[in-house]
């Protein structure tokens, strides 16, 4: 057990953390010199190598001087905050990675906050230190602060502080020292960070199920650190709730622990070690697997609440079926209970009907990157706007989710983001310099009015800003803030868009559809250029006749269609439409497709609110 250290890396969406985990792999022979391996290669998904953020907390190993040294790469955006809630669970000390130029933005604060309660100390290292606008000591400067302003022990104050490049490979404590390798960090991870502690091998086998994740080969695998006791295979277990409810008994008959990149088979594993337990049918995430005589499961840390939610139906639209093969509400059902088995902090509701699905979970981001994996697994289906959730305190007040929102713009495109930001209800917190003439400006925002505003904001700064947000508290209900301003272009029949009808209507707004795209009616092809919805014909082909023309046909020239994400089309969306997600196709649509259902939608609506 002294030979062995657990140590996550905390970090800020996109200060590099995975990067630097594919230097220590290298550098401390988890590779072979001739192997080949891809950068990045913790983010083991489609989605996370094609948007460079990890999503799902992973565990990997390296051996350091005859000590195990077990790392878990966490996500750093704040969506995925869950995943860091659990697994800081895990392990007995923390590296803080801060980038040398942002320094510490919401969620750095969020995950040295977890860090911090637990006693940990954590190891900082200011990392991108070879980047142009790099300023270390003012960012070590802000880190202090920060530390001093979450309540920080005197002993986690003396933190230790190393300079490094992960991408480069190397670090050094001293900025004017020798920059060469990583060897510094894995030397002072295993000086600083204390061994397992308050564990013992005396006394039965206990661990905590933190990770749950599917293996092609293995079937379910949990994985989680091994509170008390040691396990051999072929042992017999029982799983228990956190309430101490049995779950089912179970022979270990496969025991995984970490080396590099790979679980290896374990013959024993003891108390401190980091596991993955495969085969167990009904066990999940916060469950206790332990010996037959214990009594008392294993505490687990709560989970922050969902804050956001979007409800998802089954695809009715007239070109339903075409592209998906998993169509049926009891499938998206099957799916949605699955995810929220394994991903503790979403959360699904059925309507009353069944055919309805509300999935709550942390922001746009985490909600989007489920529909998107839902998509790619071949389902089809629709999502409404998402929507905050609100909550009611003991004066019987309405309160809402509020953000902390830290906003590095250049000095010109200042005024009109404070502008942006106080129509949607958000109140200036702090306003400075961050060098290179840009200016850092801080909100505190209802989460309401930042729905659909990253678009907005980007357009607005001509791509050059950058936002970062975090939860920050509930408060009270700010009214009424305003959505989107403009209108949107309906089509009016169904078909394929064509290139004669879309250039002599470009007149009227925005387009989202090129020519021979499959249309139909109640589809949102365009946004409007007033504020009002417009019904529109992208059908009409130009009239063919056998008399020439005195002059020739103008060139057709039509300007490039508007592209939307997914989470840009979830954010754009009103409360009377909805996002069709297919596997080959995202497309905008009203929830009532003719003119008269919208019509009568409205009248009732109407009629609700006066009665």
């Amino acid at each position: 057990m002294t030979h062995l250290r657990n140590i996550a890396i905390i970090a800020h969406v996109d200060h590099g953390k995975t990067t630097l985990i594919d230097s220590i792999l290298k550098q401390a022979g988890a590779f072979r010199e001739n192997q080949a391996f891809e950068e990045r290669v913790m983010d083991s998904n489609d989605l996370e190598k094609e948007r460079g953020i990890t999503i799902l907390a992973k565990c990997t190993a390296v051996t350091w001087k005859d000590t195990k040294i077990n790392i878990i790469d966490t996500p750093g955006h704040a969506d995925f905050g869950g995943e860091v809630e659990r697994v800081l669970n895990m392990a007995d000390g923390v590296i803080l990675l801060i980038d040398a130029a942002e320094g510490p933005l919401p969620q750095t604060k969020f995950v040295l906050t977890k860090a911090l309660a637990q006693g940990m100390r954590p190891i900082v290292v200011v990392n991108k230190i070879d980047r142009q606008d790099a300023e270390p000591d003012r960012v070590l400067n802000d880190v202090f602060d920060l530390f001093v302003a979450l309540d920080a022990s005197e002993q986690q104050l003396d933190f230790p502080v190393l300079y490094a490049s992960g991408r480069d490979g190397w670090c050094t404590p001293d900025l004017n020292g020798a920059r060469e390798n990583l060897f510094p960090l894995l030397d002072l991870i295993i000086d600083h960070v204390p061994p397992p502690h308050h564990i013992t091998n005396d006394g039965p086998f206990k661990m905590l199920a933190t990770l749950l994740d599917a293996d092609p080969y293995l079937g379910r695998v949990l994985t989680g650190r091994v509170i008390g006791g040691t396990a051999k295979v072929n042992m017999n277990v029982k799983a228990m709730t956190l309430n101490g409810e049995l779950i089912e008994n179970f022979r270990l008959t496969k025991l995984l622990t970490f080396d590099g990149i790979k679980r290896v088979p374990a013959d024993t594993v003891q108390a401190g070690d980091i596991i993955s337990i495969a085969g167990m049918k009904t066990t999940s995430v916060s469950d206790t697997i332990c010996d037959p005589s214990v009594t008392e499961p294993v505490p687990a840390t709560p989970i922050d609440p969902p804050t956001m939610a979007v409800t998802i139906t089954v695809n009715d639209s007239p070109l339903a079926g075409r592209e998906g093969k998993k169509l049926t509400s009891t499938m998206i059902r099957e799916r949605l209970f699955s995810e929220a088995e394994s991903n503790v902090a979403i959360r699904v509701t059925e309507s009353d009907g069944k055919d309805a699905f509300e999935v709550a979970g942390r922001g746009e981001l985490q909600l989007g990157v489920l529909i998107e994996t839902m998509r790619r697994e071949g389902f089809e289906l629709s999502v409404s706007r998402p929507r905050v959730l609100f909550r009611t305190n003991e004066s019987g007040e309405l309160e809402e989710p509020y953000e902390d929102v830290i906003v590095d713009v250049d000095e010109i495109y200042s005024g009109v983001v404070i502008d942006k930001m106080n129509l949607r209800k958000a109140e200036m917190t702090d306003m400075r310099p961050s060098g290179g003439g840009k200016i850092r400006i801080t909100f505190l925002a209802p989460s309401r009015g930042l729905i659909g505003y990253q678009s907005q904001f980007l357009t607005d700064t001509r791509g050059t800003g950058i936002m970062n947000r975090l939860f920050d508290s509930y408060g009270p209900y700010k009214g009424e803030i305003p959505t989107r301003h403009n209108g949107v272009l309906i089509s009016t029949d169904k078909g394929q868009a064509v290139a004669y009808a879309l250039f002599n209507l470009q007149d009227r707004g925005t387009m989202f559809v090129t020519p021979g795209d499959d249309v139909y009616q109640g589809m949102i092809v365009g946004e409007n250029a007033r504020d009002n919805d417009l019904d529109i014909n992208v059908l009409k082909a130009k009239q063919l006749s056998n008399v020439r023309a005195a002059g020739k046909d103008e060139n057709m020239i039509l300007t490039p269609p508007r592209k939307l994400s997914l989470e840009d089309m979830m954010s754009y969306i009103n409360d009377d439409e909805l996002v069709e997600v297919t596997p080959k196709a995202l497309r905008l649509r009203k929830k009532f497709l003719t003119p008269q259902e919208r019509e009568i939608a409205k009248k009732q609506e109407k009629k609700a609110k006066l009665g």
